[in-house]
């Protein structure tokens, strides 16, 4: 599959006459012979897997498209070693959207188009485009539908896993095409207009300028690219459900209400913020006007709710002072809904875990009442809840564990905490030495690595990755 879409960009490059094309033909050969290999010779096998294999599935074609998807960039010379190569693949394929890059406007078309195209297959995982669009072998497309999907979602999807996964998927190419339209009527040529919208669904934010959408300069390019921003931060199986004509899930699901409370929250506090200026900030990156205050505020809380991490004209959160910090990695750990391409914990487990702590004050009161766990009018199972509390802690330990392994490779700790947030939870833009105004390039080698890693986890949702490296995993 992998072969298909890097031939796709190679031919990109070819209809630019670009010197990329070369590189890109050479790495869907590689591609093309290695996955060969391991099909033909076992396409008659059958059998059930494993909930084991299903995990070193998932974990592994993230990282098997990782490694084959970085040799267009070192072939071609984009970067000059295998540790910015691998980072800088992982970060499109997690849709985490940080860069290393500092000559990005000097690339060619081929690679900008590879860029973009692998933060729309990780958008909505490549587990789902597989079952999508490769023929079914086996009888455990459900299963690995759940492994990589692990998010507690209230909204389930039919019996039916590929005809659901090939549904989604046509949602998805709809809404990036109605994207690409809009913004191809602003001031974007139609390349820009596809890259950016496979980005902006994706939740990615790879640009095909080294400004980013700044490059613009334009508030109709940020309204538009806001709007479409949060949209990919709604859970998918809700337009699946509304395409079939069932609007209920839209009206009953809490989640997507607390999405649209907790964006115009957020959208309000930093309109004040920026109106009230309590920082006493003078900044070109500060917005002067009720207009440009209210399009930052937007623009601002659509790309970090929703972790796309674009940056618009007014995007220097680190330049604004401390009291936009808070909220902004409020945004970046949340993340917008279960089931959306926007990384972070979800809002899903924020919401029960409010719900699960108010019950526990009710609880002091009246302590031998049953108060369970409500969430769309249905009650939650205490296995659910317990889970999500784990998960939560789990959260919290590694992002202790990244921050200090990090700051060990000679990182500040503003700057070793920003990236591990922005990291697992696959935002882009860190603070300090890679704030939103710069990037990773200057980070030391160990550190890349240490955040490719954290990517990777944070887009598996920490279990289907860090299981692996349990003894009891291999025992059982």
């Amino acid at each position: 599959m992998e072969t298909a879409f890097l031939f796709i960009s190679a031919i990109m490059a070819l209809c630019y006459g670009e010197k990329d094309f070369m590189p890109l033909l050479v790495a869907t050969a590689i591609s093309g012979i290695f996955g060969s290999c391991l099909f033909f010779p076992n396409r008659k096998k059958t059998g059930n897997l494993s909930r084991m294999d299903c995990y070193i599935i998932i974990s592994g074609v993230w990282v098997i498209f990782s490694l084959f998807g970085m040799i267009p960039f070192l072939l071609y010379g984009t970067v000059d070693n295998v540790t910015d190569a691998f980072f800088e693949t992982m970060s499109g394929f997690t849709t985490t959207g940080a860069s290393v890059l500092n000559n990005i406007d000097e690339q060619p078309h081929g690679i900008l188009f590879w860029r973009s195209l692998s933060q729309w297959l990780g958008g909505l995982g490549i587990m789902v485009f597989s079952i999508a669009l490769l023929p079914s072998y086996s009888r455990n497309n459900k299963q690995l539908f759940s492994t990589e999907a692990t998010s507690v979602s209230m909204s389930k999807v039919r019996p039916k896993t590929q005809e659901t996964a090939r549904g989604i998927l046509i949602i998805y190419t709809a809404l990036t095409l109605c994207c690409a339209i809009f913004y191809f009527i602003g001031p974007m040529n139609l390349f820009d207009s596809i890259c950016h919208a496979m980005a902006t669904l994706g939740t990615g934010g790879f640009g095909t300028h080294q400004a980013n959408m700044a490059y613009f300069q334009s508030s109709y390019i940020e309204y538009v690219c806001s709007i479409f921003m949060l949209m990919g931060g709604v859970n998918f199986a809700l337009y699946f459900y509304a395409s079939t004509g069932n609007w209920k899930p839209l009206k009953t699901n809490e989640e997507f209400h607390w999405y649209i409370v907790s964006t115009l929250f957020f959208v309000l506090l930093f309109f004040i913020f920026f109106l009230l200026n309590p920082n006493h900030v003078v900044s070109d990156q500060m917005p002067t006007t009720v207009a440009d205050s209210f399009r930052a505020s937007l623009f601002h809380v659509a790309s970090i709710f929703t972790s796309c991490g674009f940056q618009g004209t007014y995007c220097d959160y680190d330049a604004w002072g401390a009291t936009f910090w808070m909220p902004t990695m409020l945004m970046m750990v949340s993340g917008a809904c279960a089931g959306s391409t926007s990384g972070g914990m979800k809002l899903i487990r924020f919401i029960i875990c409010i719900k699960n702590t108010k019950n526990e004050f009710l609880l002091h009161k009246h302590p031998n009442a049953m108060l369970p766990v409500k969430i769309s009018k249905r009650v939650i199972d205490h296995e659910m809840v317990t889970r999500t509390l784990a998960f939560i802690f789990l959260f919290v330990i590694v992002v202790m564990v990244g921050t200090t392994a990090l700051a060990a490779t000679g990182l500040s700790f503003d700057t070793a905490f920003g990236c591990c947030i922005s990291a697992i939870s696959n935002t882009g833009p860190g603070f300090g030495e890679a704030g939103p105004y710069l990037n990773f390039s200057t980070l030391p080698a160990v550190s890349k690595w240490i955040l490719s890693i954290l990517m990777l986890v944070g887009r598996l949702e920490i279990y289907t990755v860090l299981l692996m490296f349990t003894m009891k995993f291999w025992r059982d």
